[in-house]
């Protein structure tokens, strides 16, 4: 159920909106209103949630650590694995966003016959989930030049780049072959790895399974079948201008992928996804390993009344002295 709900979930909203488009004409409302509110849901979504992680104290001095602190000056510090300064924050930081460092360095366990318990490299989920988010990242921004009168230099090279191959016509992107393999990757691990299986949710198989959604209809416009790419771009610029238009001819799979991306963005909040923009709250991370340097005063020692032992014992010294407690003052 774990796997087939998330699967319904998706194929319902397939469904919903080739019902809409192709019998109900419900183009506006896929086009342009759910859009807009997606957008908006992201938008307060994700201010709100770095609100409230912003506003929690941070009592402790707690950065995960795993090497040598700043100590005696003959004594080599780890600057990386055990910052001390903000400018390691921001390098230890860098790697983590770019390139997945902590993961990278993951391994997994096994428990083999013995019992023993071994100990082994997991460089294909570190592989798969950096390709991911990636080319992510890379068809995200590729996806710019529909919203722009005039393609900037930095998406023709991007372009550029992802398409250096020059396979067939329309070019191929590197990224869309990635990004297919990569999601498609990480659901068959959840799946086939009994102890991730377990531990997975629902929850977890939905964005993946929304993710491979949109980039299964995004690749079926682009070199299986015939979409009008003025229309996508006017309706685009539409949306961008706050000026939107319905253009003829455009096809009901653009309005499946254009609604998947929707739902994606308003899901993207209240979902684990939305660790984008927590990481760079998490205090384990952001923080300088500096509690020799610096006095870390908790902000939850607020002045409290004390029941000292005098006073407790002036309160029930009659009936400590009935049950023969000893007390202080006759």
């Amino acid at each position: 159920m774990k796997i087939l709900f998330p699967f319904v979930a998706v194929m319902t909203l397939i469904i919903v909106v080739v019902a809409g488009v192709q019998f109900a004409n419900l183009q506006f409302l896929f086009g342009v209103i759910i859009p807009y509110a997606a957008l908006v849901t992201f938008t307060a979504g994700i201010i709100y949630r770095v609100i409230k992680w912003a506003g929690s104290p941070v009592p402790f001095c707690i950065p995960t650590t795993c090497g040598q602190q700043k100590s005696m000056p003959w004594i080599k510090q780890s600057k990386l694995e055990n910052p001390s300064s903000s400018l390691w924050v921001i390098g230890r930081m860098a790697l983590e966003v770019f390139f997945f460092r902590s993961l990278f360095r993951n391994i997994k366990t096994e428990m083999r016959e013995g019992p023993k318990v071994v100990y082994g490299s997991d460089k294909w989920l570190w592989m798969s989930g950096l390709a991911f988010h990636w080319s992510f990242l890379i068809i995200l921004l590729r996806h710019f030049r529909f919203f722009s009168v005039k393609v900037p230099y930095l998406i023709h090279v991007i372009e550029s780049l992802d398409s250096f191959l020059q396979i067939g016509a329309p070019l191929f992107y590197m990224t869309d072959a990635v990004i297919l393999a990569a999601v498609t990757y990480l659901f068959i691990r959840r799946i086939a790895l009994p102890q991730i299986k377990y531990i997975s949710l629902a929850a977890d198989y939905f964005p993946l399974l929304l993710i491979l959604g949109i980039a299964c209809t995004g690749v079926m416009m682009r070199y299986f079948t015939k979409v009008d790419v003025v229309g996508v771009k006017q309706l685009a610029m539409g949306l961008m201008t706050f000026n939107p238009v319905i253009p003829n001819g455009i096809g009901v799979l653009l309005y499946i992928h254009l609604f998947l991306i929707s739902v994606l963005f308003a899901y993207f909040p209240f979902s684990k996804l939305v660790h984008m923009a927590g990481v760079f709250l998490s205090p384990t991370r952001n923080m300088a390993n500096n509690s020799r340097m610096v006095r870390h005063i908790n902000p939850w020692n607020y002045p409290v009344h004390v029941h000292t032992y005098e006073e407790y014992e002036n309160d029930f010294r009659e009936k400590m002295k009935m049950v023969e407690i000893p007390v202080d003052k006759e």
